[in-house]
């Protein structure tokens, strides 16, 4: 399937030689630990999921492979670098697309990383897209998450979080560049002034498809992508120290922080109810409600939105004001766009009205209006109920649809109250017919024809560069990653290797992890030595103990 334009520059390589021997010991460290314990508190589907979707244990999956395996479930895998915006992740989705995280985490964010990575993205989201009812309301709320509106404060704190996991997951980022990174995020929280639609949304996504529980509340299971990706969280949110909370629709009420543990929890009884609580939430949304309170959060927004007409006219921009019959009237007489703007019919922009021609705003009355005369080359008068009159002559007169016209107007005044809102001098004058604001959503109605808006930034991770030291390091994880493919592995290849790593990385312990793995399951001698000096790296770095004793147990097991 071919992408639009717009979302084309998301896609990247996955570059494949870029993974290390090192990556390629964190990636099965990763899915040996969550396999063992996901297989009892996972969603059923999760084991099974993996083995469908092509992921296995033992290296990093292409994506490519993982896309074709998901092609039985009606869904496509496509490679991306770190965070992308959150409209284009959805909008990726609601074509059925998966966007993966090519990128690796490091061994020092070994148990959880804010950044999407390959883990985060192929061992969590794709195993449980093959439960048909949860793939459906992955599908349905990125829908209606293509229609939420994005302000222009969202386009801020995104920008912010995405610089801070960006820099926590930089092996060459100092912490003198975390903390400005972590002052960045603070400062822009506490500058937000409201909740929008797609702040609201990005709650449920995360409650659900992110941290969702699933099944009884006193014993529940994991279906979450980021609980099913974080050895960590995935222990510490079955235990009572986290509260489960049934999931409602309330869940949009709560806020989280990407970078910590999350103190409580949302649990679903069945994926169904992912899609109740979805469509209840969605009933209260500008693109279903249109109107003044559509029209009073795109304001608030400030950010490229649209809203259409009963008569099937959109119009996309930023809004800059509207004006209602009276201060309690729900009617809407007037509304004013600034900057570029575009009118589409049907999702397609209109031939002449784009945002390059209506590059300085738009404007236009709605409602009812008598007229003076049709007729083209002169000089007509609209009248309209609400008390908008424009006089001037009338050049064109587009019928489109039925109901859709648009009247050009040279030399035209536009009238309200003793105010002015259109001159002549400032050129030709378009009118759109149309009496009610029938819906408001998110982005422009012909994205690709628009352009670039705030909400499609697109980055990349910079390419990591290694040292002398760290290449040797990559060596020895090498040559342990081919020792393990071989049949016959004896008490002097182990030992050799182990003192070669000895000398070479004493505190890698992720190399001796694997090394033990290997002497128990040749029942070789040199494990007494290899479990030894795995003890003293963790008496030398406590942070290392969890870690450490998980790969032992598993090497046991």
């Amino acid at each position: 399937m071919r992408l639009p334009q717009h979302l084309q520059k998301y896609i990247v390589e996955q570059d494949y030689g870029k993974y290390t021997a090192q990556d390629q010991a964190v990636w099965r460290y990763c899915l040996r630990q969550l396999k063992n314990f996901l297989g009892q508190h996972g969603h059923p589907c999760y084991s099974e999921g993996l083995t469908k979707t092509g992921i296995s244990v033992e290296y990093i999956p292409k994506i490519s492979e993982i896309s074709k395996c998901l092609e039985k479930f009606g869904w496509t895998a496509r490679p991306v670098s770190g965070f992308i915006p959150p409209a284009a992740f959805m909008e990726l989705q609601s074509l059925g697309v998966l966007p993966i995280a090519s990128d690796m985490r490091t061994i020092d964010h070994l148990l959880y990383t804010p950044a999407p990575d390959i883990v985060h993205e192929a061992a969590g989201h794709a195993p449980i897209i093959i439960d048909e009812e949860y793939a459906d309301y992955l599908k349905q709320y990125s829908q209606v998450a293509k229609k939420a509106i994005i302000s222009r404060e969202d386009l801020d704190l995104y920008e912010a979080i995405r610089d801070l996991s960006d820099t926590k997951e930089n092996p060459a980022s100092t912490v003198d560049d975390i903390v400005k990174a972590e002052i960045k995020l603070t400062g822009t929280i506490k500058s937000i002034t409201h909740t929008s639609e797609a702040s609201q949304l990005s709650r449920m996504n995360w409650w659900t498809a992110e941290y969702g529980l699933i099944g009884d509340l006193d014993n529940p299971k994991i279906f979450g992508a980021g609980l099913l990706s974080s050895i960590g969280e995935s222990k510490w949110c079955l235990s009572e120290k986290v509260k489960k909370i049934p999931l409602t629709v309330d869940c949009i009420e709560q806020i989280y922080d990407i970078t910590e543990p999350q103190p409580q929890l949302f649990v679903t009884p069945d994926f169904k109810t992912l899609v109740k609580v979805l469509h209840q939430f969605s009933e209260t949304m500008a693109y279903k409600k249109g109107g003044k309170d559509g029209l009073y959060k795109v304001l608030a927004a400030q950010s490229v939105n649209t809203i259409e007409l009963d008569s099937g006219f959109q119009i996309s921009g930023v809004l800059d004001s509207y004006l209602t019959a009276s201060f309690e009237s729900e009617k809407i007489i007037f509304t004013k766009f600034s900057g570029p703007t575009q009118i589409s019919l049907a999702d397609q922009q209109l031939q002449g009205h784009g945002p390059d021609y209506h590059q300085h705003g738009y404007s236009t009355p709605l409602g009812k209006f008598t007229a003076s005369g049709l007729t083209l080359n002169t000089d007509v008068t609209f009248q309209y109920e609400s008390g908008f009159k424009i006089t001037g002559k009338l050049v064109d007169c587009t019928t489109i649809e039925k109901n859709s016209v648009i009247y050009t107007f040279e030399n035209a005044t536009m009238t309200y109250n003793d105010q002015i809102y259109f001159k002549p001098e400032w050129g030709l004058l378009d009118i759109l017919q149309g009496s009610e604001v029938t819906s408001v959503y998110g982005g422009p109605a012909d994205r690709e024809a628009y352009g670039h808006t705030g909400d499609f930034v697109a980055s990349t991770v910079p390419k990591v560069k290694y040292n002398d030291q760290q290449m040797k390091i990559f060596e020895l994880y090498q040559k342990i990653r081919d020792i393990r493919t071989k049949n016959n592995v004896t008490e002097k290849l182990i030992q050799d290797t182990f003192q070669d790593c000895k000398n070479k990385a004493s505190h890698e312990w992720l190399l001796f992890v694997e090394l033990l793995e290997l002497s128990l399951k040749f029942n070789l001698v040199v494990q007494s030595e290899i479990q030894s000096h795995l003890d003293v790296i963790m008496k030398e770095n406590n942070e290392l103990n969890q870690v450490i004793t998980d790969g032992i147990k598993l090497a046991h097991a």
